[in-house]
């Protein structure tokens, strides 16, 4: 876990990275929010990152709610309003962890939260992974993820990133399936915090249709839904980064 400060903070966010990557990939986001007055605690979700237990696995979803939870405990410990932002898995994760745990925050924001896939694994891969979940369920699988920003500083850096992670286990997926299942099940369960949902207008990664229609029937009486044309997956990496995080700023400042 990493926290960074900022001068006469109004606030703290807690920032939830998405799969295959790393807290690093946030630097300039990061920066961004100290530079508004916001602290930032950010880590490497289990599995990801420099030094996990198991690249790309994990025994359990719950592995990340737990970790989300401790982030925000100590979050906590400004004694200031808090934010949650997470993106792509790290939004389901934070959607998991508000319907189990009922944070106390301010708002949240999700950037292309992973609710459904715009090219999920074969019908055949699918059931597949349901013996293989049982027998072998550490067995990786190479992602083949499609190109998640048209940054291309970004893509350069990817290329060299030993820490992002290039497979992940049939355990990982069929947690992944399972909670974006969930997410969709229980939306009516979801507490009432302000939300907004950020989503790039050509994501090659999430299914935007499904985002759209969790989004109708999260039942909240304070919700904001964006689309940003033209953009990919990682909105806050896109060329248009400002105008996202202006968007973003926006809300936040809103819900102080």
């Amino acid at each position: 876990m990493w926290v960074w400060e900022s001068k006469d903070a109004k606030a703290v966010f807690v920032l939830v990275h998405g799969a295959n990557e790393h807290h690093v990939r946030y630097q300039w986001l990061v920066q961004k929010l100290i530079n508004e007055g916001f602290h930032v605690v950010m880590g490497d979700l289990p599995g990801q990152g420099r030094k996990p237990k198991a690249r790309g696995h994990v025994e359990s979803f719950q592995e990340y709610i737990d970790t989300i939870e401790e982030w925000y405990k100590r979050a906590q410990e400004f004694h200031l309003p808090i934010f949650l932002l997470g993106h792509s898995m790290g939004g389901l994760a934070v959607i998991q962890t508000m319907l189990q745990k009922k944070l106390d925050v301010n708002a949240i924001i999700l950037s292309s939260p992973c609710l459904g896939l715009v090219n999920p694994p074969s019908k055949f891969l699918q059931y597949s992974a349901i013996p293989l979940n049982k027998f072998i369920p550490k067995l990786r699988l190479a992602t083949n993820l499609a190109q998640v920003t048209r940054c291309e500083e970004m893509l350069k850096r990817d290329e060299s990133d030993i820490h992002m992670v290039k497979k992940v286990s049939i355990r990982w997926f069929m947690e992944l399936k399972t909670a974006m299942a969930n997410s969709h099940r229980d939306v009516h369960n979801f507490p009432n915090v302000p939300l907004a949902v950020l989503q790039g207008g050509d994501d090659l990664i999430v299914d935007k249709s499904a985002v759209l229609d969790w989004f109708h029937n999260v039942p909240l009486t304070d919700k904001y839904y964006k689309e940003f044309p033209g953009l990919y997956h990682e909105v806050f990496n896109e060329p248009e980064k400002e105008t996202v995080f202006e968007i973003a700023k926006g809300f936040m400042e809103s819900h102080l």
